[in-house]
């Protein structure tokens, strides 16, 4: 009992320094959950809260019987998975790789060229990309033009869209996803390596057996958080690079919500549709974390 009261006492400032954070987040996260009445309400900005009729879940079901609705959701969890898998599987290669080069200038050198994307916005990288496979000019189009092949409309296709998505998605994260794999690999222990240089292990056993399990943690955590982002299928880089033409495919939860709510003011639907997002969101979360535990006995707590 001593020892924990020393210890909690010793840990002090440690708990000072998390209370901006955790104020942050009653503001930002939290309090505005009060909110989420609007969607149970006939809301109007003009007569507030307190004069709202209340309409149970006639909201939800307007929400359900609109035209589309289960098709943006397959949209979502479509496009979701896909940047999920692509964006366990594509740093844990990259990492693999550049864990094997012994130049550290060239090393850091490619560090710092895959990880430049994720600091800009996808205002820029959408305009960038839009350039790029633009039809008429872009690099790309030009490529295949060059090689006898018919330009393709890539933002404006159903079939290229989604896709286009996944690609540039990764683009601009997997430099991230890079280094954090790549600090997980510095935690294991070499000694494995020796010993299993000793017993004539090739650099593929090695990787298989050592390399691999070793980030494993790692990997569990990541995958794990990525669940709850199963309908997120991202806001802002489905919304700078979409267009009407690709509605039937690339048209994601979070544009529709968008659309319902700021466009065409039906604020009691769109939070209606945001309450149900976030409610499967916690579930995929918990879901996550209980077979990260029963299956690799990893825990947060």
């Amino acid at each position: 009992m001593k020892g924990t009261i020393r210890q909690f006492y010793r840990n002090i400032p440690l708990h000072l320094m998390i209370i901006p954070g955790i104020i942050i987040v009653l503001i930002y996260s939290y309090i505005p959950m009060a909110g989420l009445i609007i969607a149970f309400q006939d809301f109007s900005p003009i007569a507030g809260f307190r004069n709202m009729t209340w309409n149970g879940l006639d909201n939800f079901r307007y929400l359900f019987e609109l035209p589309g609705f289960y098709q943006v959701v397959w949209n979502t969890v479509f496009i979701s998975v896909m940047k999920i898998t692509a964006g366990l599987t594509v740093p844990v290669i990259v990492a693999l790789l550049l864990n094997e080069v012994r130049g550290m200038l060239f090393k850091r050198t490619v560090q710092t060229i895959i990880y430049m994307p994720h600091f800009f916005s996808w205002v820029i990288l959408g305009g960038i990309i839009v350039d790029v496979l633009s039809p008429g000019g872009g690099i790309v189009n030009l490529f295949l033009k060059w090689i006898g092949v018919q330009p393709i409309q890539f933002l404006a296709s159903n079939d290229w869209f989604p896709y286009i998505l996944v690609i540039t998605d990764q683009w601009k994260e997997f430099g991230f996803g890079t280094i954090i794999y790549l600090a997980a690999l510095t935690s294991i222990d070499r000694s494995l390596y020796e010993a299993a240089v000793i017993d004539g292990a090739s650099r593929w056993r090695q990787t298989w057996h050592i390399t691999l399990p070793g980030i494993r943690p790692i990997m569990i955590l990541m995958l794990t958080l990525s669940l709850g982002n199963v309908l997120n299928g991202g806001f802002d880089q489905v919304f700078n690079l979409y267009n009407p033409l690709v509605y039937e495919s690339g048209d994601i939860l979070d544009t529709m919500i968008y659309r319902i709510g700021l466009q065409d003011a039906q604020y009691s639907v769109s939070t209606a549709l945001g309450l149900i997002k976030s409610i499967v969101s916690l579930i995929l979360i918990g879901v996550g974390y209980f077979l990260a535990y029963r299956v690799a006995n990893y825990r947060i707590f």
